[in-house]
């Protein structure tokens, strides 16, 4: 356990950051897995919903944004072939 003061603070800001980071990072998991698991047809309609997700996570730091570019890059890619 940390002595100084600051150190103290910190753990809590971080412990505070891990439960929001977590939620925002499932939420984003559980929409790409969704899309990857629509029928074709929907796809069409599911894909800006799925964007808006990646934008939201990187938007709050959740994940870089080449991870973020990276995301949406593969489910374009997945959408033109299928």
């Amino acid at each position: 356990m940390a002595n100084i003061k600051s150190a103290v603070k910190r753990i809590r800001q971080t412990a505070k950051r891990q439960v929001r980071n977590r939620g925002v990072r499932a939420h984003l998991r559980t929409k790409v897995k969704q899309y990857r698991q629509a029928e074709t047809p929907k796809k069409a309609e599911t894909l800006p919903q799925t964007y808006a997700e990646i934008d939201r996570a990187w938007k709050k730091g959740v994940i870089h944004k080449k991870a973020a570019s990276r995301y949406k890059s593969r489910l374009a890619k997945a959408a033109a072939k299928s």
